[in-house]
């Protein structure tokens, strides 16, 4: 046994150790709900759990072990299940209070593939309502914080798994994105998200099947961990309409996404850009992400300041978003108009301000977006750009209303680093590279090819390397024994709701 402590293990180091039988599958269990025990008071990232099957089935994993049967890529590795998908016998809320009892009768396909490649369900994380925000409070469960600084917000609307990641209570948590729902918790917590290409993870249960704006994907604290997750989260499934295979989906082969190649970086063609010309960055962001720029410019070839055209990208996304709502949520909110909250209520009445000519127009101008994209990357191989415009802010602000004193259009404004990508349906990873000049996380976004998923989490593989152990650049991390001590956050004013 490694004598670090289990619970801060990374996934690919923990699991090697399984695999040599230095590390019992119970111990590692137990040292994760030993760290949700001490910490998730002050963070509140982990919501529903059971631990007693948790450490039933780390006992059953132990036991394969001991037998020599062949192991899953996950074997005995625990994971939070972000509180939009199903785990059997535990509540599916989705943060909304219509299904505050609500208890899942089957685990959905994400999490039935990785079970089946060894993996143990921890619990259940938090989410906004209906994962409409980028802060992760809820009328249900309350507010989940940033492990960095509890005064913080862990954005939305994946927030509790990038909190239970940062503040080492689990190696592994699912996430999904829409406008970097994903993306954005990881650059706040200083962790690692990846935003699959549309189809890479099945979505099977996505209620606009044929929209692509949402895709579920792995978040964890490494590259290595992510493409390793993502080796088993993805796969070909006919009930969605984007479906893909990528390099034959040969199941659980885990150099399909990043464990092969380890690409030059100066022999590729980078663009770089702080705003993608029309998002609101913030300058504590532009000054960050300019430092990074700047310390990686010895190791990079071609660079140019410049980005994919990217007109109408918030009107497009708005309407596709709201119609996206109003489609999903309208008959919820007609048939329990006190409790639906602002978030979701603002998606659904914009959805009904628009008309078939808006709706028409949208479609076609994301049409045009796309295309133009593709030309871009023919000259292009990557894009590195800043993952979210702000610094996290306080947990008590909903959203931001203003950046740099200039106002924000709606509540999913400050989002627009993250959504540009989306409404492109390009592959994207945020990786932490050190803190900004406020103290907190910066998170790195490298774009790709459409389908270059294995590509993206290659190139975001040699940067990490770059800045390992790097002081000032390298991965930030959170001080465990003082989250130890710290409040609880469910004594905070203002901690339930919105």
């Amino acid at each position: 046994m490694s004598k670090t402590h289990p619970a801060d293990l990374d996934a690919m180091d923990a699991r090697r150790l399984i695999g040599q039988r230095r590390l019992s599958p119970v111990e590692l269990a137990e040292a994760c709900i030993e760290r949700v025990t001490q910490i998730n008071p002050a963070v509140n990232a982990l919501v529903a759990q059971d631990f007693d099957r948790v450490l039933a089935e780390a006992r059953q994993a132990e036991q394969s072990v001991m037998r020599h049967e062949a192991l899953g890529p996950l074997h005995g590795l625990p994971f939070g299940v972000k509180d939009m998908i199903d785990v059997q016998g535990l509540p599916t809320t989705f943060g909304s209070e219509i299904f505050r009892n609500n208890i899942a009768v089957k685990d959905d396909s994400i999490v039935a593939a990785m079970r089946l490649a060894g993996g143990i369900p921890l619990g259940k994380t938090n989410n906004p309502e209906w994962s409409a925000g980028g802060n992760t409070r809820n009328a249900v469960y309350g507010v989940t914080a940033n492990p960095h600084d509890t005064t913080k917000s862990a954005a939305g609307s994946s927030g509790g798994s990038a909190a239970l990641l940062a503040a080492r209570m689990s190696p592994l948590a699912t996430g999904s994105d829409t406008g970097g729902s994903l993306r954005n918790p990881a650059a706040f917590c200083g962790v690692v998200g990846f935003r699959p290409s549309p189809g890479v993870v099945p979505g099977d249960t996505r209620a606009m099947a044929l929209m692509h704006l949402s895709t579920s994907g792995p978040m964890a604290r490494s590259v290595a961990d992510v493409a390793l997750m993502l080796s088993v989260m993805a796969r070909p499934d006919r009930l969605d309409p984007y479906t893909v295979v990528i390099d034959g989906q040969t199941p659980w082969r885990l150099d399909r996404f990043g464990r092969g190649r380890r690409p030059d970086l100066a022999a590729l063609r980078i663009a770089v850009t702080e705003d993608f010309g029309f998002a609101p960055t913030s300058r504590v962001i532009r000054s960050a992400f300019g430092r990074v720029v700047a310390q990686l410019s010895a190791h990079l070839g071609r660079v140019e300041e410049t980005h994919p055209d990217c007109t109408d990208a918030d009107r497009i996304f708005s309407v596709l978003r709201g119609v996206m709502f109003l489609g999903v949520h309208h008959t919820l909110l007609q048939a329990h108009p006190d409790k639906i909250g602002p978030n979701v209520r603002a998606n659904v009445e914009e959805g009904l301000s628009y008309g078939p000519l808006d709706i028409a127009d949208a479609l076609a101008k994301q049409g045009r977006f796309y295309r133009d994209w593709q030309r871009f990357f023919e000259e292009h191989d990557y894009v590195l750009c800043p993952a979210v415009t702000i610094s996290p802010r306080d947990w008590h602000e909903l959203y931001p209303t203003e950046i740099d004193g200039q106002p924000t259009k709606n509540y999913y404004h400050w989002l627009a680093m993250a959504y540009a990508s989306t409404l492109a349906g390009h592959p994207s990873v945020t990786i932490p590279v050190g803190r900004d000049t406020l103290g907190m996380p910066f998170g790195l976004q490298i774009v790709g090819r459409r389908h270059d998923d294995a590509g993206v989490l290659q190139v975001a593989a040699v940067i990490e390397e770059i800045f390992a152990g790097e002081p000032v650049f390298g991965v930030p991390t959170v001080n465990v024994e003082r989250l130890k001590t710290a409040p609880r956050l469910a004594d905070s004013e203002g901690f339930m709701g919105f």
